[in-house]
């Protein structure tokens, strides 16, 4: 079972579990899906607060045991950390998958479309990387992806918090990449690589450099979850 505890910041609430009990966590799965490019709009202002009034009439996606039995883990929300800006949750690509598999998303309490929009905000990096290696405890595995407008399904901006492919780290860097000093520098790296290879539309990969003390940023016109990480346990 998750416990609620604090995290390094006093807005943060973080219901992420030591590893003896990892298996509790990941064997519950993913927040789900179904058609329309709105769902996880919905499940960040719908499904967050399981005591908000009218929340189990509204949620179609509610947090495991907030509304009667049990839900299939493509219809149930598990939330991993919250923020008053931000939230993290499980992918439905965990659903079935081994106990080992992370994949999850980082979302922000507002709206915002993706990488393209101007309100995209600088601090979900942070936010996504501390959630990240509490699951993935070796940075040098740890992948932050954003997909570019014609690869993504969800019109809410998602960062996938996933592992790096065996060999990605060679293939990543040997790219035109930017380097981070901070992650709070992410979105101006990814500008400046994208304008280096010449891209218009772009996702956006981060992660650990070798020296393990910044951050190397990949712009990439396809799809960089499904080129560098671990994205599903298929």
């Amino acid at each position: 079972m998750t416990t609620p505890r604090r995290g390094h910041g006093p807005a943060t609430r973080w219901w992420l579990v030591v590893p003896v009990a990892a298996a509790a966590l990941l064997a519950s799965c993913a927040a789900g899906a179904a058609p329309g490019s709105d769902v996880l709009w919905r499940i960040v202002s719908q499904c967050i607060d399981p005591g908000a009034a009218g929340y189990c009439s509204r949620c179609d996606w509610p947090i495991e045991g907030s509304c009667g039995a049990s839900r299939d883990c493509r219809r149930s929300t598990q939330v991993w950390a919250e923020t008053r800006e931000y939230v993290a949750i499980r992918d439905i690509k965990m659903c079935g998958c081994p106990l080992d598999f992370v994949h999850g998303l980082a979302l922000p309490r507002a709206p915002v479309t993706g990488v393209e929009d101007p309100r995209r905000p600088a601090g979900i990096w942070a936010f996504a990387w501390e959630v990240t290696r509490r699951l993935i405890p070796d940075e040098s595995e740890v992948a932050l992806v954003v997909n570019p407008p014609g690869a993504r399904t969800q019109g809410q901006l998602h960062v996938h918090l996933v592992r790096l492919a065996p060999g990605a780290r060679a293939r990543v860097a040997a790219r035109a990449v930017a380097p981070a000093a901070t992650l709070g520098q992410v979105w101006d790296a990814a500008a400046r690589a994208a304008a280096a290879a010449k891209l218009d539309d772009y996702g956006v990969l981060v992660m650990r450099d070798d020296a393990g003390h910044g951050f190397l940023v990949l712009a990439d016109p396809a799809s960089p979850e499904g080129a560098f990480t671990v994205s599903t346990c298929r």
